[in-house]
């Protein structure tokens, strides 16, 4: 199965990158100060009380309802194990998804089933990727799985829809990786909100972790994304983005591609023939192909600066 991932590859890191979600307004200076300025020298706090905290005022919820996480990819595996561990069998995944759903589903050989209501696991993105859309399986069909995971990577950089309810999210796993929407990836650090009155499921899933699954630069992300400045600073990226999505899709569509849909600063569109990555990468420019996420021949753009958008234009057509 296929590990593959946007940004940085064998060649190095793309000059102008459209393969990453990451926010292009980004690396928000808030989170950026505060990893740059965070002690790598000692081991964090074990027991994370200070982000724990933070993150509990965050979201208004107990602190016993968080797990702290590698990353969301960690969690996503964790949360499989957890219910293979239980007795799981059958895993619902929505088309097209992220590959990681699948990933962990086959580490543990749980079966795909047709829906929800037969599944001991069921996975829902809000916004999707690759779409960046909403789920389109009636939300009270993804309740009758028997636990339901919520991911919520994209829902920072949601530029417009409308998100689960608070109600409909207590009803799921949430997962949050808040790095996507402060421009910086290479911080790996995540954690998920149980349901309420699932704290003995947190409380096990807390203990299938590794110890010090945070190290200092996560711990220092985390942070920064619950204080009301760095929030500020993100409200005001997707006003950029917005803007920037505006001309990245008028410029494609004078180029005769495709654009679906999306409510995120990211969107799945297929070129009026079939498009050369490999050679677009020779230039400096990473799309992000579709196919193995189970949108064949589409490729997901992230939405880009002027600049950015300009060298694609001049790769997709060229003028003499």
């Amino acid at each position: 199965m296929s590990r593959a991932h946007g940004g940085p590859d064998a060649a190095g890191v793309p000059r102008w990158d459209f393969s990453t979600n990451s926010n292009a307004c980004g690396p928000c200076p808030q989170a950026w100060r505060a990893v740059q300025a965070s002690d790598a020298s000692r081991y964090p706090d074990p027991g994370y009380t200070e982000l724990r905290a933070a993150l509990a005022r965050l979201h208004g919820v107990a602190e016993e309802r968080l797990v702290l996480g590698t990353g969301s990819s960690e969690l996503i595996a964790r949360l499989t194990a957890w219910v293979a561990r239980g007795g799981g069998r059958r895993v619902w995944l929505p088309t097209p998804a992220y590959g990681d759903y699948a990933h962990a589903a086959t580490q543990w050989r749980l079966t795909r089933v047709a829906t929800p209501a037969e599944a001991d696991l069921a996975w829902c993105c809000a916004p999707s990727s690759p779409r960046g859309v909403a789920e389109p399986t009636p939300w009270a069909s993804l309740c009758q799985a028997r636990v339901l995971a919520l991911d919520r990577a994209y829902e920072p950089l949601r530029l417009s829809g409308s998100p689960p309810s608070p109600a409909q999210c207590d009803q799921a796993w949430q997962l949050w990786s808040p790095n996507k929407a402060l421009g910086l990836t290479g911080v790996r650090g995540a954690y998920a909100i149980a349901p309420p009155g699932a704290t003995a499921v947190a409380a096990e899933l807390a203990d299938m972790a590794a110890s010090w699954p945070l190290g200092a630069h996560a711990v220092a992300l985390l942070l920064a994304w619950t204080r009301a400045d760095t929030q500020d600073w993100l409200h005001g990226s997707r006003a950029q983005l917005r803007a920037w999505k505006a001309g990245q899709t008028a410029l494609l569509q004078s180029l005769g591609w495709t654009c679906l849909p999306s409510d995120t600063p990211y969107f799945c569109a297929r070129p009026p023939r079939p498009l050369d990555g490999n050679a677009l990468r020779r230039q400096g420019i990473k799309l992000r192909p579709t196919d193995n996420l189970g949108l064949g021949g589409h490729w997901r753009l992230s939405v880009q600066p002027p600049a950015a958008q300009a060298a694609l234009h001049q790769a997709l057509d060229p003028q003499p």
